[in-house]
């Protein structure tokens, strides 16, 4: 069954795998990629900043 698909098959399925590729490498480029805090102000710390009991 799997081996009545033609060549217009093989090429759908290696345009998933380079598309699938692409993301997987953009992921990992935004994950372990470098980043800097912008300056000029005290570090944000989310809703711990802004948390007022009482």
């Amino acid at each position: 069954m799997a081996g009545d698909a033609g060549p217009g098959g093989a090429r759908e399925v290696l345009l998933v795998l380079a598309v699938a590729g692409a993301g997987l490498a953009l992921a990992v480029v935004v994950a372990f990629g470098p980043w800097h805090p912008t300056g000029g102000g005290p570090p944000d710390r989310g809703a711990a900043r802004t948390f007022n009991p009482g």
